[in-house]
């Protein structure tokens, strides 16, 4: 998922011509029963789980038994889902650097969280160990990572330029696995804004950590649908913002 470019670089002691491997970016293009829903940018592995992920986590089918047919050939996706109407609304790309398209927020129509999942805080820092070993990070430092876990074990872990696909790809790995998300948790190595805790919300995913930060909008959209935010999980330390009594030994938990 990279490929190589000529440079000049610097350092102490000048410039030089050089080599660096840059992560790759590529369009596709999804059409929902004929019609064009909207085009992605995303690293170019994983596009079915991406196209299912995202479908899923912006409420356009429930189930993969929603989707009556899928053909990905040349970077376009073409789906035929049995409620199509889900998905006539405005949309606009989906790009790298933001959530994209479908994230507006009505309070009203808002999912619930339904989890009885308890999690250990050293499990939340084992996950995040996890997600944060990547040999593409390390040559291009261009791609996030999210991953799934249960019990301590990691059920998928992908990667992406954008932190919003590869949640979205996890999500649609969990979908292809018959993965029960309200016993999961997720872990990001991105920040956690409203859209990516909607997409948890939505998914019924429990718990999301981060080793980054969170925002305001995040933290209502968990508190609405009773989801867990952690930020800042880095060494032994962790910020717990909502849905504390998931975590085993925290003050008030039931």
């Amino acid at each position: 998922m990279f490929k190589e470019f000529s440079c000049l670089k610097s350092d102490e002691l000048g410039l030089k011509e050089a080599m660096q491997q840059v992560v790759e970016e590529v369009p596709l293009s999804i059409f929902i029963n004929g019609r064009h829903y909207t085009t992605a940018l995303i690293s170019p592995a994983l596009e079915r789980e991406f196209v299912l992920g995202h479908l899923f986590s912006e409420r356009i089918i429930s189930s993969l038994e929603d989707v009556e047919s899928f053909e990905l050939e040349k970077r376009v996706a073409r789906v035929i889902v049995n409620n199509p109407m889900r998905a006539i609304v405005s949309r606009r790309p989906i790009v790298s650097g933001c959530g994209g398209t479908a994230s507006y927020l009505d309070e009203s129509k808002l999912p619930e969280v339904k989890s009885d999942l308890l999690v250990r805080a050293e499990d939340i820092h084992s996950a995040i160990k996890a997600i944060s070993v990547s040999e593409l990070h390390e040559a291009t430092g261009g791609v996030h990572s999210v991953g799934l876990f249960n019990k301590g074990k990691a059920l998928s872990i992908v990667e992406d330029i954008g932190r919003h696909n590869a949640l979205d790809k996890a999500i649609g790995s969990g979908l292809h696995s018959d993965i029960d998300f309200s016993e999961c948790y997720t872990a990001s190595t991105g920040r956690i804004s409203s859209d990516m805790a909607l997409k948890c919300s939505v998914a019924g995913i429990p718990i999301i950590a981060s080793r980054g930060a969170t925002t305001s909008l995040a933290l209502m959209v968990a508190e609405r649908t009773g989801l867990t935010v952690i930020g800042f999980a880095r060494g032994l330390r962790m910020n717990i913002y909502t849905g504390c009594d998931r975590i085993i030994g925290a003050p008030g938990q039931k």
